[in-house]
């Protein structure tokens, strides 16, 4: 029983190294904002006006926001704009066939993707999204005109470009590469992304190399103050998903503290019952 539950565990530990490196990129910690209702209302109007769109969240009906303290009259106001009523689900305009026909695919509804892209031990969904939506670069040679680190030739474009600005992007890469003749050597490779996405790449052979494989990326923004400002509009986003994902996370937390107070306190009192109980018999 005890190597079942240790190899249980070191499955589980592998999984979730595997999800945190998708895409050969690490993912970030998001700032965790789920108890902050300003940033959850500042995820819902990114939400509604960058991204319902295109991606649908049929599990959630637009009155479920005044969990998050907004009033179905601000509902109405600031994030109905084409004649939905505030009970509708969030629905999109944007047919399945014109989807596939634009984007290749239909985009996917999003209702829980922060739980769908969760690991147990590893990185959560809020930390997957926040991480995709900042590595995005632009990428001349795509269809859309850009690329992402976490998720490469995505079929999307940068729907937040405009509010994180213009950046340019270096990305260096450490390899070892298998040659014609069977034998292998290590490469560096350079690859620079400029403003408009084009790019220039330099790889040279790393001769008596001893390290290991690496890659990194670096990019400058043409605003720092701006592509931070979009840094923490991302996490109030990625925030409001994991929200959306189980909007009542948040009392079963608070539920499962007053629980396991309880069982604590039962056990404390099972234990002296049995010890009573049990007292006098040898």
């Amino acid at each position: 029983m005890i190597k079942k539950l240790i190899g249980t565990i070191a499955l589980s530990l592998t999984c979730a190294v595997s999800v945190a490196a998708e895409g050969g990129y690490a993912l970030e910690k998001a700032p965790v904002r789920i108890n902050d209702m300003a940033s959850l209302q500042n995820g819902a109007k990114l939400f509604v006006n960058y991204c319902l769109g295109c991606h649908s969240a049929k599990s959630l009906r637009y009155n479920r926001l005044t969990d998050i303290g907004l009033t179905e009259e601000q509902i109405k106001r600031n994030l109905l704009f084409t004649g939905e009523g505030v009970g509708d689900l969030m629905e999109i305009a944007m047919r399945k066939e014109d989807a596939t026909k634009w984007f290749g695919t239909a985009p996917p509804d999003v209702s829980v993707i922060a739980r769908a892209k969760s690991t147990n031990l590893g990185p959560s969904g809020v930390d997957y999204i926040y991480t995709f939506l900042r590595t995005f670069y632009r990428d001349a040679s795509r269809p859309m005109g850009w690329d992402n680190l976490v998720f490469p030739s995505v079929g999307m474009p940068h729907a937040l470009w405009q509010l994180q600005g213009e950046r340019t992007m270096e990305r260096t890469t450490v390899a070892q590469v298998e040659l014609d003749d069977g034998s292998t050597q290590w490469q560096r490779t350079v690859a620079r992304y400029d403003a408009q996405g084009f790019a220039e790449v330099n790889t040279e052979t790393l001769q008596g190399y001893s390290g290991s494989a690496s890659d990194k990326v670096v990019f400058t923004p043409a605003d720092p103050k701006a592509s931070a400002q979009f840094d923490s509009q991302v996490a109030d986003l990625a925030n409001f998903l994991g929200w959306m994902a189980e909007p009542v996370q948040l009392e079963r937390k608070r539920l499962g503290v007053w629980v396991l107070l309880f069982l604590f306190l039962f056990f404390g009192v099972a234990w002296r019952l049995n010890a009573v109980y049990w007292k006098d018999v040898k």
